[in-house]
């Protein structure tokens, strides 16, 4: 349930500019959490601790927070509960995709197998919820229990989708909104409801995390058809290969007609060979699915910035605008 995560660093040094210090101060609450009389989870989460990710999902939830007053603790507790999930999430993503590497270390299932990094990765939602709990944060409680339901009924829709190969575009944007965009629009709202109890500014935000992350997954897809390097291991085509229906194929079909469409279903069927991927990135791009992909990406991008038009000018009204014309920009 988590995603790939291409970061481009004199950009993301911009954004994390006003947030360095919280940063900080959040990377003591998530290590504190993570803490437990088990020696063997003890080991696991300083493990973790030591896969130095660019905590973007910290970080939206400490901009959102300045953009609405300024971040306190209850900021970090919020930001604690979300990266929580969201380690939980790829530990457990791990399990499933057999991965035996993440962020270029070894990964928790290479080192501990099966039935230990699940119980790891159960412990880290887990520890979430409780954190959630134990403050009375109950708001959290009930925005993050939400959006683990969604990235599950997402992620299973897909699985689903992917084996009858029907996927259209209303049940891409269902899966996309699940299993991606719920987690980067719960960082938004979290944030928003720690500093403020204004419904219309926690509204506005939320909705600007929910159309950031439908941009960035639409964004990572156009990538997985004309990126020039590999991401994070996987290569360029992955989500054919893994007979993946995303917004650029989608819309391509949308384009060339029923026949030619049909035929492009048969080949993802039975594909198998290299060749039969580049056909379908070239049927891809000669059919203007990456281009119609990119516009859409652009436009929800635009709307994502509209959402902070009711805030005020600020160092991190600037960083949320930088970060979203990255999201929909970037080359890898």
């Amino acid at each position: 349930m988590g995603t790939k995560e291409q970061i481009n660093i004199p950009v993301m040094d911009t954004v994390l500019a006003p947030v360095k210090d919280g940063l900080r101060e959040f990377n003591r609450h998530f290590k504190a959490t993570m803490k437990s009389h088990v020696r063997i989870l003890n080991i696991a989460t300083s493990f973790i601790l030591k896969q130095k990710g660019k905590k973007i999902r910290p970080t939206l939830v400490l901009l959102t927070a300045g953009l609405c007053g300024g971040y306190n603790e209850r900021t970090f507790r919020g930001a604690t509960m979300v990266e929580l999930l969201h380690t939980a999430t790829l530990v457990h993503d791990d399990v499933v995709d057999h991965a035996d590497k993440r962020r270029g270390f070894p990964s928790i299932n290479a080192i501990w197998k099966n039935k230990a990094s699940v119980l790891i990765g159960d412990y880290l939602l887990a520890r979430g919820l409780m954190l959630s709990v134990q403050s009375k944060d109950y708001d959290f409680l009930n925005t993050i229990t939400e959006t683990v339901k969604r990235m599950s009924e997402g992620e299973l829709l897909q699985l689903e989708k992917s084996r009858k190969l029907d996927i259209d575009e209303e049940t891409y944007f269902k899966v996309i909104s699940d299993k991606t965009a719920s987690l980067i629009e719960t960082c938004c709202h979290v944030g928003a409801m720690s500093a403020t109890d204004d419904p219309d500014l926690q509204g506005a935000a939320q909705k600007f995390g929910h159309l950031l992350g439908v941009a960035f997954q639409i964004k990572d897809d156009i990538l997985d058809y004309e990126g020039s390097t590999k991401i994070f291991g996987k290569p360029i085509g992955g989500d054919i290969k893994e007979k993946k229906i995303t917004l650029p194929l989608i819309y391509a079909m949308d384009t060339a007609g029923k026949e030619p469409s049909k035929q492009i279903i048969k080949q993802i069927k039975n594909i198998k060979r290299k060749d039969t991927v580049d056909a379908i990135i070239q049927f891809v791009q000669d059919n203007q699915g990456l281009k119609n992909a990119q516009e859409k990406a652009v436009s929800l991008a635009n709307e994502a910035k509209e959402c902070l038009a009711g805030f005020p000018d600020s160092e991190y009204k600037n960083s949320l605008l930088t970060l979203v014309d990255f999201v929909v920009n970037r080359k890898s």
